[in-house]
Order: structure tokens, then sequence, then C-alpha cells
């Protein structure tokens, strides 16, 4: 009456566990190790401890390593690993290695140009065969860098003629954020975009470089004939003159920033249209406000002409004494201000913490040089820049529309012409080169109702994103330990 049971045990064993030990006895063996080639026979004695065979397996993507030809022993080198490569994650292939042979071919009489299509098209297994680099040191992680930055140009690696390997290049759009991984060389960093689901690492210039450049380019820009606008308007009036754009500027690469969160104990963060005059900035703003007061505010100006009878004071303007506004004056507490037929007009600081304390999106449209002075922790200001579309577009889109114009102290409502066109071009340009490394958004005001829409939109993802991504000095949370976020 036992055998029955007992065969059944028998016959579970033989096909269930045996499978199980057999891996067992694989595993304890070290059976799993891939069975390599043996080594050519020409290799000689005192090459053969020095000597690497490495078999890497190779999908559609490149292997993320560059190649050279060392000026000094002839000999083709590996010039550069791509963070997030077969290469670099295989950890068996470094930077100064000797190639000698791809798949049996020998790299002795060719050249880079001649190696790379040898490489692309090889797929499955590929075998190299390495003398590694004298005295290579495996913690190669302290090479690599967790530093965030906000890239303030367009780069295309395809028209990019110094680049080492256009195939390694990683392009990218001004406002990008990229992850700076590799800095060891000095003119190319390796980096990776932000939110992109490819985990390799690509060649951008580094900031030395790409200073380097702009400089040389400068001097092109200085003597562009610039044009200076005739009429100064109503909503131009400041403390300063804008026309020449003066002060310190800013060579336009990469801005660093530092992921940010808001706690809700926090004011919301101001926001600031900036733009040439007749660009549109008033209506955006007041768009804005219609479209929801509960959560957009605007801050109350300041003024010393005589109130009217419809007016009541804290609603259109503060009504203050000349003496008073001038006082403030001397104390700073106005971001900007200016004088209309004997008369100042301000906004004060404290009426925008007045905005913000209601816990309200505070809207301001100011001139660019009063950006830098709101450009704090305190504040976190997001800059947008509105910009006019071509000047074809302008032809076509506003040659029938009207706006305010000031001249001879009088107010004027008038017509565009061809000289306002280029007038506001030159200035939106003017604009860029100075005061670009601050805009944290460009909306192009060509047609009104797809610039408000974008503007609105990108608004409401500042809200909800998360997190934002605000310069590093902003934030006492730099160091933190942050994931990659390739």
């Amino acid at each position: 009456t036992q055998n029955p049971p007992l065969v059944y045990s028998r016959c579970f064993l033989t096909s269930s566990v045996q499978g199980l030990l057999s891996v067992h006895d694989i595993v304890a063996q070290k059976g799993y190790d891939p069975e390599l080639p043996p080594l050519p026979d020409n290799i000689e004695e005192e090459d053969e401890d020095s000597v690497k065979i490495i078999s890497l397996f190779k999908s559609q993507e490149p292997l993320g390593a560059t190649i050279k030809r060392d000026e000094s022993t002839g000999a083709i080198v590996v010039a550069r690993i791509m963070r997030g490569g077969a290469a670099d994650k295989s950890g068996l292939i470094h930077e100064g290695d000797e190639l000698r042979e791809v798949n049996g071919v020998q790299m002795e009489d060719k050249t880079p140009e001649e190696i790379i299509p040898i490489m692309a098209q090889s797929q499955g297994e590929v075998t190299f065969k390495v003398i590694p680099v004298p005295g290579i040191k495996e913690e190669l992680s302290a090479n690599e860098t967790m530093l965030f930055v906000r890239s303030l140009f367009d780069y295309n690696p395809e028209e990019d003629p110094a680049i080492p390997c256009r195939q390694a290049g990683l392009g990218f759009k001004s406002g990008d954020i990229l992850q700076i991984v590799n800095q060891e060389d000095d003119t190319w960093w390796q980096a990776c975009r932000h939110g992109d689901s490819n985990s390799r690492a690509g060649l951008i210039p580094s900031r030395q470089l790409q200073e380097r450049r702009v400089a040389l380019q400068r001097p092109k820009a200085l003597f562009k004939p610039q044009r200076v606008p005739k009429k100064v308007t109503g909503d131009d009036l400041s403390n300063k003159p804008p026309p020449e754009m003066g002060g310190a500027t800013q060579t336009p690469t990469y801005l660093e920033v530092a992921p940010y969160c808001r706690d809700p104990k926090e004011g919301r963060r101001l926001v600031l249209l900036v733009g040439p005059s007749g660009v549109g900035l008033s209506e955006m703003k007041r768009r804005l406000l219609l479209s929801d007061p509960d959560h957009y505010g605007v801050p109350v100006p300041h003024t010393t002409r005589e109130k009217r009878k419809q007016e009541k004071d804290g609603v259109e303007y503060h009504f203050v004494s000349r003496q008073t506004f001038e006082m403030d004056i001397v104390n700073h507490k106005f971001l900007e201000y200016g004088e209309h037929r004997g008369n100042y007009y301000g906004t004060s600081l404290q009426s925008v913490h007045k905005v913000i304390g209601e816990d309200k999106v505070c809207l301001l449209d100011v001139q660019p040089h009063t950006v830098q002075r709101l450009h704090t922790t305190e504040f976190k200001p997001c800059v947008v820049f509105v910009k006019p579309p071509s000047i074809q577009e302008l032809r076509f889109s506003r040659r029938k529309a009207t706006f305010i114009s000031t001249q001879d102290m009088t107010k004027l409502t008038k017509t565009f012409s061809e000289e306002d066109f280029e007038d506001m071009i030159s200035s939106a340009e003017a604009m860029d080169s100075h005061y670009g490394h601050l805009f944290e958004m460009v909306v192009v005001n060509g047609d009104f109702a797809m610039a408000f829409n974008k503007l609105r939109a990108e608004l409401e993802k500042l809200e909800t994103a998360a997190p934002q991504w605000i310069p590093v000095e902003w934030t006492s949370h730099t160091k933190q330990n942050t994931e990659s976020l390739c």
C-alpha cells in the first residue's frame, strides 16, 4: 500500500527537482561565465598579460564610445566613453585603451573613419581586443557630476564642425533642462536631457567653449545698427532710461538650476511680463486678470495727480502727495516710477507684497532692467519675454491695429507704421541679447489668441508642475541627494 506514493515521489523528483539541481551545479561551478574566444596566435608573449578580450552585446544603438588616432604612437585609442551607453555600463572599456581588433578585424592599418562603419554595422555579440591604458583607476564615479542647467541657446551637433563625433552629440533647444554628467573635458561636456527616456548621455559644448564662441561673434553684433524708438509711451515710464539697454550683460550659455517645489506656506511666484512697446503686454496682463481674478492680481500703482470723482483711493491708484512720493523714491520703495504731465506714477514693493499676501499670482509688466532687481530668492519670479513675430507677420496682422502713443505730452490713438514695426523688432533683439539669460518663458505674440492661450497654459503648468527649475542660488537645497533624471 506504500509503493504508489513512493513511485509518485520519485517521478516528481525526476521531473521538477532535477532541473533545479542542475542549475545549482552550474552556479556552484561558475558555469554561467561567458565563453570567450582563445587569445589569437599572433599576440606577442610580452603583450599577452596586458591584452584584454572583451565581449559586449550591441543592440541597434551605438556602443557609446568614440575613437581617435594617438598622434604620438599612431595607435587607435578610445577617446571618450559616453555615460549610459553599452561601453559605459560594461565597465570594461576605458578612455585611453588601445583598440587592436574588432570582431577579428585588425585596426592597426585603419583610420578612425574606416573603423566607425565596422563598429556601427556590428550587431549582437561584438568582440574587442584592447590593451588597457596603464594605471587605469576603476573608481570613475568621482568624475560624474550632479549638475543641472537650463540651456540658454539652441544647439544642433549636426551643424557643429568642431564636435569630435557628431553621432555622439546631444541637440537641445533654449530652455531645455540638462543634467551634466561629466565635465572632465574642458571643451566638451557629457549631458542628457531631463525627461528624456533615453538614458545615454551626449556631447555638448562646455560653458568655456560656448562663451569663447559667443565672444568671437560679439564684435559683429556690436556694429549692428540698432534703431532707437523716438516715442516714449505712458507705459514706458521708468526711473531709468532704457533705450540703450545699458548695464552688465551675461554671455548666454547655461544657467545652473535646482529642482523646486513650492511650500504651501510660501507666496506664489511673481510673474513678470517683459517685451518691447506695442507688443501687447498690457492686453496680455488684462486678459489674464479677467480669466481668473481670484488667482491673478495686479498691484495698485501710486500717483501724485488729483483724484477724479469716480475714482477711489486704493482701487485705481494710491493717491499721495508729491512730497510723500519723493520721500519714497529716496527710500527705494518703488520698483519703477516716472513723471507724466507733471505728475509722478510708480509701482511700489509694498503693493506687490500685498497681492502676494492674498495668495494670488502677482502680474507685472516691467522694463527689463527692473527684472534684475526682482530676480531674487524672495520673489522667485517667472520672467516671460513676449516678443513680436517677424516683420512680415507684423505687417499682415497689425497694419490696421491701433495703440496708444504719447507724443508732445498728448495721448494719441494711432495705427502702427513701418517705423514702429522696425522699432519693435530691434528693441526685442536688444532685450533678448542683454537680458535673455533671465527669461524663463518666451511667447511670440503673432496671433494674439494663440499667444495668450500658450501663456495661460504655461502659467498653469508653473502652478502644477513638480519640480520647477529655478536658479540654484534661490534655493538652499542644491546639495540634496537627487536621483538621476536622465
